[in-house]
């Protein structure tokens, strides 16, 4: 047991915010540059604590690794086999108290996020497993919850636009230097007028960090900056009253790149400034709420074309094109105060020729992000089983060598107990010392203290009713999408459609999976929008919808990332239009599909294909909403930065 208990710290912890008993920031309470109540935590207490761990304690708060099953005790059958195959222990609770865990992170195919009541309860317990087990340190719970995109929890908890939309809703204007330079980036293919956000004074290279208002020389947020925060500071209330006190999340790339495989509509967007003044209102947003943000994928990962996943993606851009492009949105980040900063598993020669992945390069993460940045949090590692960062060294070298490289936590190793033993016995034979180990502890324990953890390292009873999915959260999820979807084209002024002339309407297309498993499918989420709004739509698979399609007014076509050249989605489209029935593309993600799908009536593209986006779409198409969102990024060969229509 730690000389000084985890209990005696908690009296010099921050407050938590929403999911703090001490009834801490509502929110719909959004301030620019505002933080949860309460003084610092006592770094002085803290020390004590961590200089009465044992070596395996502190090794073990370095680590935040996934568990395998709904309940801390009691999982099904199959996730109690997958954490002894893994971990040589049946359940989470017992994985936390065997390596001293610093934290876990919730994934909806570990089987974590069945429904918030679930989550809070299962968050609930894994504390009591910590506060009763080692020194009693709370854990750090975490998940992804980017939200569009990529989301761990969905309903009834609340889903919210993603980053790109979120980026069309801030909007552009066209002409200035920074999007001229992102478009340049891109290439050949990324040429073309091209704007720059309405984001002066978020920091660019050379010039000092951006005060506490990152929005603009004006001083007064766009409309855009302040949804982009309101939606953080929504999801962050919400995650914090299920227990889960860090959110993987703003992504702060800058998505220069139409072929990125990996980063597409996470990104706000190609404009660095505008990436940069979306992601420092969410880091407001969601440090607002109690819930440590977390800027991805450091020093940048926009302009890659393998996924890190899968491989290891070398980033070609020069130092210049780097403070140019992606160094932008992690400045503003740092001086938003972010908690942390996740490192990302590429090569990136223009800042570290070793050949070593970001993750693991002391030049980039101690060099460039502590040094040049000024970043005093904690950096965390993209997942240590992505095959990114496994390529050039052994899965017992890479958690050390992180460390090495100025890292703090050890994100969802592959081999939880090589990692920790390996870890162990870098110290052990002064590879690592004791004081490098307990600095990147002391950054976390700051952080849980920041976070209200070791005050209120329990989910308080009644949080979720109180907070999650509640009907004022959803309504607003729906106001800020509402001005997200861009309508990219309306040649013969089909849209909007009459709902006062019940017009008859098919949709189709594409159906992929929702995020969370909860949502969707996208063109039935449509179709009965659409109704609702007066329209007689029906949805109907592809194979059915040429023959469907004669006596509609409009056949609307549901695309996700269509590819170059010939295949089923243009295929489909192709034998649409020879019907004579007007087509109307709906892009669901990536908005570059209009380029490959020619001749059609109407363009929009919605960046996410979640119900909250398909309901906008719908609004949009019926005229309820005039549609507002303007591109993120450039549409090459079609249109540039910033593009929108609306109606007359």
């Amino acid at each position: 047991m730690a000389a000084v208990t985890a209990a005696g710290v908690a009296s010099y912890a921050v407050g938590g915010g929403p999911g703090h008993p001490d009834g801490g920031p509502r929110p719909d309470d959004a301030r620019p540059g505002d933080q949860p109540p309460g003084p610092a935590p006592d770094r002085a207490a803290l020390r004590r604590l961590v200089a009465g761990m044992s070596l395996a304690e502190k090794v073990g708060q370095l680590f935040v690794s996934r568990a395998y099953g709904h309940s801390a005790t009691d999982p099904d059958p199959a996730d109690a086999e997958e954490n002894l195959k893994l971990f040589g222990v049946r359940t989470a609770a017992e994985l936390v108290a065997r390596y001293h865990l610093g934290g876990i992170i919730y994934f909806s195919w570990a089987h974590n996020t069945r429904d918030p009541q679930q989550i809070a309860e299962l968050s609930a317990a894994l504390q009591r497993t910590a506060a009763a087990s080692g020194s009693g340190v709370p854990l750090m719970l975490s998940t992804d919850q980017e939200h569009g995109a990529v989301a761990r929890i969905g309903k009834p908890a609340t889903l919210l636009p993603g980053a790109m939309a979120l980026g069309a809703r801030h909007g552009a204007t066209a002409g200035g230097p920074a999007a001229n330079a992102a478009s340049a980036a891109a290439g050949p293919a990324g040429t073309g007028p091209a704007g720059t956000g309405d984001a002066a004074g978020v920091g660019t290279p050379g010039q000092d960090a951006p005060g506490p208002n990152a929005a603009g020389k004006g001083g007064a947020d766009s409309a855009g900056i302040a949804e982009a925060r309101r939606a953080a500071r929504i999801a962050g209330a919400e995650l914090a009253a299920m227990g889960i006190r860090q959110d993987y999340a703003p992504v702060a790339d800058v998505n220069v790149n139409p072929a990125n495989p990996v980063i597409g509509v996470r990104s706000f967007g190609s404009d660095p400034q505008a990436v940069a003044a979306l992601v420092a209102a969410q880091v407001r947003g969601y440090q607002g709420a109690g819930v440590a943000a977390t800027a991805k994928h450091f020093p940048g990962h926009g302009d890659t074309e393998t996924d890190s996943h899968v491989g290891l993606p070398v980033m070609r851009h020069s130092r210049a094109q780097w403070e140019e492009l992606d160094e932008p949105p992690f400045r503003a980040a740092v001086a938003a105060g972010v908690d942390a900063v996740m490192t990302a598993h590429i090569v990136f020669p223009a800042l570290d020729p070793s050949g070593d992945p970001a993750t693991l390069s002391g030049p980039i993460v101690t060099g460039i992000l502590r040094e040049r940045l000024g970043f005093r949090g904690v950096v965390v590692t993209d997942a240590l089983d992505m095959a990114g960062v496994r390529q050039k060294y052994g899965d017992d070298r890479v958690p050390v060598l992180a460390l090495k490289a100025g890292c703090d936590q050890l994100l969802n190793p592959p081999d939880l107990g090589l990692a920790h033993r390996s870890v162990i016995a870098a110290v052990e034979a002064g590879e690592l010392t004791q004081e490098r180990i307990e600095e990147s502890v002391l950054r976390i324990l700051e952080l849980k203290a920041r976070r209200g953890l070791f005050d209120a390292a329990h989910t308080v009873a009644g949080q979720v009713g109180a907070l999650v999915g509640i009907p004022a959260h959803l309504s607003a999820a729906d106001e800020i999408a509402a001005g997200t979807t861009t309508l990219l084209a309306n040649p013969v002024k089909l849209l909007p459609l009459d709902p006062a002339t019940a017009p008859k309407v098919l949709v189709t297309g594409t159906d992929p999976a929702s995020p969370s498993g909860t949502t969707g499918p996208p063109t039935v989420v449509l179709a009965r929008e659409l109704t609702a709004l007066g329209c007689r739509a029906t949805a109907v698979p592809p194979a059915r919808a040429v023959a469907a399609a004669a006596g509609n007014a409009a056949v609307l076509v549901c695309t996700y990332n269509v590819p170059e050249g010939d295949g089923p989605q243009r295929t489909l489209v192709t034998e649409l239009l020879a019907t004579g029935v007007p087509v109307v593309v709906v892009a669901i993600r990536n908005p570059y599909d209009p380029a490959r799908l020619p001749g059609c009536a109407a363009e929009l593209a919605t960046y996410t294909w979640t119900d909250v986006e398909m309901r906008a779409a719908a609004r949009v198409v019926t005229g309820a909403v005039r549609p507002t969102g303007r591109l993120p990024v450039p549409v090459p060969g079609r249109y540039p930065l910033g593009h929108g229509l609306a109606y007359d």
